[in-house]
């Protein structure tokens, strides 16, 4: 296989890191290059295991920083990028929607257009591959699916900025002949992820002995995909996807909110010697979210008819994973939730 320079950025975040794991494993001929902000939700000890490889390498930088990425890439001409980099929290998003503006839209739109100038055209070999959400679509009702031609509609200033985004990479291939290839994902849970996402923060509330805050009545209903699968998706797309393609990457997990709740609830108890049942009392229902939609629903097959992926793992396997993770890295999760974040916390859910 051919030496390649590949562009992660967001690899110190939660699925970024997973994928850079993945390729600097994998392709050891394949030269690494992480680029993150290192925001609350980016941690280079996510990457710890891989600081030493050669192939690898971390840059400090802002995506908002036109010069700067442009400059980036005149040093390496870069031969792949793969765009994780962004604000993806919704609370957040609600709270202060010019962060999500800036970096998911001006941010990803300096990214093409340093790729764009860099790459001139000598693009053959290129790709641009940018990681969005399904919550671009908007909200499913009880049946149906998203599917890569579903129409656009999102809720949340979040929803709406990686929806831009996507408009903005399609509209380059489009324009310019950018090789770019898209995917759409469903929500991701595993190891590393910053606990202000449902899963480890139920986890972390649970072991501590704080209230879960449940959204309305908890009936919302989302699909659920395993970080680990997901960098396997993203691998067999970056690899064999058609330039200016899109797909869809879902884990066939759906789950109503207190569904998957008590599931935890039933882990926890079990891993921590609980009386089974104990730490449902915790729950506490806080009023809705602004736009909450009701339910997202991927389906994949596209991706499995033609790359061959399909997820490894069933969420009751997958929750037991994270959760022993979770458990074993307490020093990891102790870390992240001081200071800014635990002020954060307080200010969204603490009067509730």
């Amino acid at each position: 296989m051919d030496k390649k320079k590949i562009l992660i950025t967001g690899a110190a975040g939660f699925i970024g890191s997973h994928v850079a794991r993945l390729f600097v494993n994998k392709y050891p001929e394949y030269e690494i290059y992480n680029l993150d902000k290192l925001t609350y939700a980016g941690n280079l000890e996510n990457l710890k295991d891989i600081d030493n490889n050669s192939n690898y390498k971390f840059i400090l930088g802002d995506i908002v920083d036109s010069v700067f990425v442009t400059n980036l890439f005149r040093e390496h001409n870069f031969d792949g990028v793969i765009h994780l980099a962004a604000e993806s929290h919704v609370d957040r998003s609600i709270e202060n929607p010019m962060d999500f503006i800036m970096t998911n839209i001006v941010g990803t739109v300096n990214l093409l257009n340093a790729a764009r100038e860099i790459w001139k055209d000598d693009n053959k070999d290129k790709r641009f591959y940018h990681v969005s959400t399904d919550e671009v679509y908007g909200s499913l009702g009880m049946e149906g699916f998203f599917y890569e031609d579903t129409p656009y509609d999102p809720h949340s200033p979040y929803s709406a900025s990686k929806a831009s985004s996507d408009h903005l990479v399609r509209a380059y291939h489009d324009t310019y002949g950018m090789p770019i290839i898209i995917s759409n994902c469903s929500n991701n849970y595993g190891p590393n992820q910053f606990p202000e996402k449902l899963i480890p923060l139920f986890i972390n509330n649970i072991r501590n002995n704080k209230s879960l805050p449940v959204y309305g009545k908890g009936e919302n209903i989302r699909d659920w995909l395993y970080v680990k699968d997901h960098a396997v998706a993203i691998d067999v797309i970056y690899h064999g996807g058609k330039i200016g393609d899109t797909f869809n990457i879902g884990g066939h997990n759906e789950w109503t909110n207190i569904d998957l709740i008590r599931v935890i609830c039933k882990v926890m108890d079990k891993k921590l010697g609980r009386v089974n049942g104990s730490s449902e009392e915790l729950i506490t229902f806080v009023t809705d979210r602004a736009g909450h939609d009701l339910r997202y629903a991927i389906d994949s097959q596209k991706l499995q008819n033609e790359l061959g992926w399909k997820p490894s793992l069933q969420f009751e396997e997958g929750i037991e994973i994270t959760v022993d993770w979770y458990i074993n890295n307490q020093e990891w999760l102790d870390n992240v939730t001081s200071g800014k974040y635990q002020k954060y916390y307080d200010k969204m859910y603490g009067n509730r």
